[in-house]
């Protein structure tokens, strides 16, 4: 018994051990994550909590509406801003956000846990910064919010782009790891000793999963300085987030009906993130006034894979003659396998 006794005493010693050690890494690799990635914008209080964002002014000469880009989970502000913010700077104004508990955006209160309260931030911080009416343009778990937004806010929205949007029930759940760091008590813990490491461990293997079957630009990682969401905070925001999805879209599709602007969603039939029959087809469904462009060969990021198509929807819902089939037709024609 003695013997079993000090077995078991050197099992959760080595256990506190390396839990310590692995508290203690994070910390210090999430301020080198934060040094790597400073913030790029600025942070606006939107009412008991500051969201950050990256307001491009409108130019002298615009020939688009402003445009509000949504990030999806795991993301921030700068991924959208990497794809859309060199073709479109001369266009419009443009407002790129971190969602609350994002990036560089402060969590705010229990309303932030769905898409719904981050849709009213959202509206807030564009009134802070004087867009009275915009495009809004979702991808993936932004879809949801940018679905929430047009719901909540119809005087703001001026339409809506959807990118592989994630906006509808889907049968089973989520991977675990989300469920897991939404646990109570175990969730933070998670968070702040084995997230950040194991993490780091999968980053490129994810990033390739993500954009599958089509290659990842070479420098995405950083550009979208996407190891700002393994940072502990980040991670278990991000994680409620994705835990609390399907139980709020279960909730508010039904009412997807009631969206009067104007909707394109753009979605690949490769994309192993999101189920697109589920999500892109029922946007096509439920939204009176939409229109579903669907890709071949296309995996879960067509702003960087179809940019130029996102663009094309982007300029139909301001009101300007494209024929979106045809770029549809040339996309696929150039990300088609070689054989």
């Amino acid at each position: 018994m003695i013997v079993l006794a000090k077995f078991i005493a050197a099992i959760v010693l080595s256990v506190a051990a390396l839990t310590a050690l692995a508290f203690v890494f994070s910390r210090w690799e999430a301020a080198r994550i934060a040094a790597r990635y400073p913030n790029i914008g600025e942070l606006t209080d939107v009412g008991g909590f500051r969201m950050n964002s990256l307001h491009w002014p409108q130019p002298a000469v615009a020939d688009l509406p402003p445009l509000v880009f949504i990030h999806g989970a795991s993301g921030n502000l700068r991924d959208p801003w990497g794809a859309f913010f060199e073709p479109l700077k001369d266009r419009a104004e443009m407002l790129f956000v971190d969602r609350p508990g994002h990036g560089y955006s402060e969590r705010g209160g229990a309303e932030n846990l769905t898409p719904a309260g981050q849709s009213d931030a959202i509206a807030t911080l564009m009134r802070k910064k004087g867009i009275t009416r915009a495009i809004i343009i979702g991808h993936s778990f932004g879809g949801a919010t940018a679905a929430s937004f047009a719901l909540r806010h119809p005087e703001m929205t001026e339409g809506l782009l959807f990118l592989a949007p994630a906006t509808h029930p889907w049968p089973g759940g989520v991977d675990w790891y989300y469920d897991l760091a939404n646990l109570p008590a175990i969730g933070p813990a998670f968070c702040h000793t084995l997230a950040l490491p194991a993490g780091l461990l999968q980053l490129r293997k994810g990033i390739t999963h993500v954009f599958s079957p089509n290659a990842a630009p070479a420098a995405y990682i950083d550009r979208a300085a996407i190891p700002l969401v393994l940072r502990p905070a980040n991670f278990c925001d991000n994680a409620r987030d994705v835990a609390n999805l399907l139980a709020y879209v279960t909730k508010i599709q039904p009412r997807y009906k009631k969206i009067t602007a104007p909707a394109i969603v753009i979605t690949g039939d490769s994309d192993d993130i999101v189920l697109e029959e589920i999500h892109s087809r029922g946007l096509k469904r439920d939204l009176p006034h939409s229109e579903l462009l669907w890709v071949r060969h296309l995996g879960h990021k067509p702003d960087y894979i179809a940019t130029d198509l996102a663009i094309a929807a982007i300029e139909k819902i301001a009101g300007k003659p494209r024929d979106l089939e045809s770029i549809v037709r040339e996309v696929e024609a150039r990300i088609a396998p070689r054989t």
